[in-house]
Order: structure tokens, then sequence, then C-alpha cells
């Protein structure tokens, strides 16, 4: 192989590179380049119809054999009604026409029928009962008393961690000196019903009289003092008062929304096993009670009576 350094190297280069130029245009080659040609490029020849042949020009409308519409007439037109819309055949639209149905005949439309019921249909409220006494008397009574700026769902939880607390904590131990009412329960199964467990509690320390002041009427501008009865709510009213009373000078253990709750939870506790001080002010009410007994006999009261 020759060296490209060299003159017959170089020689073979420049022949290698050699220089392509254009074919001259020769008659058959015109012709040959004319036939390669696309058939979009060939100019159009409007004939002597012009765009008659055009398949996208519009055609002339037909002529149809009906009698032209009449003119429109001054006068409205008929009402023609609209037909009954006919509802799916499903379940639903069949119960909704039946509740019509019953609705119009002055039936019941929602039935007293117990299809599907596993326990029977609940009774329903009467005319004169209303929804709030759905719960019990005393769970609805100590509610509203820990109640607090009328945040009633509030007390509503420490309610629930009340009675929580009730049911987990051990079984209290009555102390003899202090006996709960009569007919009450073990004090080994008090946890197993909380809501009894808290009305145990405040009636057994419930006081059974107040003492009512008549202004003036011991003479010299003193008052006389006179025991009366009370319901069974003014009773349990009485009684939540001094346990929230020795409830709030309560110190808290700990933090938390809690433990107003458990504090509550714990007086309770303390009262049915007679270590509240709760004990102390119903005794104390009790032998005013005893001793104003007399004052029932006084003038004052015995001619207002007549």
């Amino acid at each position: 192989m020759s060296c490209k350094l060299t003159p017959w190297g170089a020689t073979a280069v420049v022949r290698n590179l050699s220089i392509r130029t254009r074919q001259p245009a020769t008659p058959a080659l015109r012709a040959a380049r004319l036939e390669q040609r696309p058939v979009q490029n060939a100019p159009f020849l409007i004939t002597r119809r012009g765009l008659a042949d055009d398949i996208y020009s519009r055609q002339p409308p037909e002529q149809s054999s009906e009698p032209p519409p009449p003119p429109p007439s001054s006068s409205p037109p008929e009402y023609v009604p609209k037909p009954v819309e006919v509802f799916a055949p499903n379940f639903l639209n069949a119960e909704a026409i039946a509740a019509l149905e019953k609705a119009a005949a002055g039936q019941d439309i929602y039935g007293e029928g117990e299809e599907g019921l596993l326990f029977g249909m609940p009774a329903r409220p009467g005319k004169n009962e209303q929804l709030q006494h759905r719960y019990h008397p005393v769970v609805d009574q100590v509610t509203k008393l820990l109640m607090r700026d009328g945040k009633l769902s509030q007390a509503q939880r420490h309610m629930s961690l009340i009675l929580n607390y009730l049911r987990t904590t051990p079984a209290p131990k009555v102390s003899p000196l202090r006996p709960l009412l009569p007919g009450s329960p073990p004090p080994s199964q008090l946890p197993l019903n909380p809501l009894l467990y808290l009305t145990l509690a405040i009636d057994s320390v419930a006081p059974l009289v107040r003492i009512r002041a008549l202004k003036g009427a011991a003479g010299g501008g003193q008052a006389l003092e006179l025991p009366e009865p009370l319901p069974v709510r003014a009773r349990r009213r009485q009684a939540m008062m001094w346990i929230l009373d020795v409830v709030e000078r309560k110190r808290s253990t700990g933090s938390g929304r809690a433990q107003f709750a458990t504090r509550f939870a714990q007086e309770i506790v303390a009262v049915v096993e007679g270590r509240s001080a709760v004990w102390d002010r119903r005794n104390q009410v009790h032998k005013l009670g005893t001793a104003a007994r007399a004052n029932l006999t006084h003038y004052a009261v015995v001619g207002k009576r007549r």
C-alpha cells in the first residue's frame, strides 16, 4: 500500500475525491421527470360546466308532493296535557306510591307490622312524654347539677366518667356506724350496678327535713325555726350540693379533664363507706329538726293553721 505522503499516494487521494456534477438535461430525462411528478401538482382545469361537477357544491332542493304548511295563526295553540309519567318498576317507587295512597286514605303511613324486627316493635312515647325523660331521673338530675355555664355535653362526659369509676373501683366497706338505706344490696354487688351505687349513696346521705325560719314569729324580732319535710327530688338536690361543696374543696391529685369526675366519684365511695363529712351535715340538720319540733305548737304557727 502506498503512503499518502508520497506523490503516488497523493494522486490516489485526488482520484478518489472526484466531484459529482449534475447531469445535463436531455429530452429523455425531462420526460422521466414529468412522469415522476405527483398527481396533486397537476393544474386544475375548469371545464365548460364550471363548478357544477363539484361533488361538494350545494344541490338543488328536491320537489316534494306534500302541501305547504299553513300560515301561523294569531290564536294560542290548543292545550294538550302531557301523559302521566310512568315510574320505574322498583320497590322504592312502589313503597312511595303505597305510602301516598295510605296517607290519602287517612291511614298510618309507617305501618304497624313487625316484619324484620328481631325483638318486636318498641313502645312509642305518649303524647305528654318528652324526649328528655329517656335518662334515669337520678342521672338527669345529677348531670344538670354538675353542669357549669350551660355546658351540658361536658357535664354528661363527667357523668359517664363517674359511673365508669364506680364500676371499676373495688367493692366498698360499709361502716356499721353509718349504715345505708334499709334493703340495700350487699356492698360486693354495688360495682356491678353503678347507677344503683350512685343512687344509694345520694339517698343515704340526703336529709329528710329542712329548717324553715319564720321571721319575727318568735317575738323580739327573732325568727322561729320550723322543721319541714322534703320531697325526694329536693332531698337529692340538697345531698348533691353538700357533696359538690366537699369536692370543690378537695385538692386535685393530678391534671386533666377527668380529675373533677375522679374526685366526685371518690367522694361517692367515701359517702358509702361513712368517711365523708357530708354525714356530719346531715346529722346536724336532723338534730336541729328534732329540737325545733316543739315550735310546731307555737301560737304563731297554730293560729295560721286555724
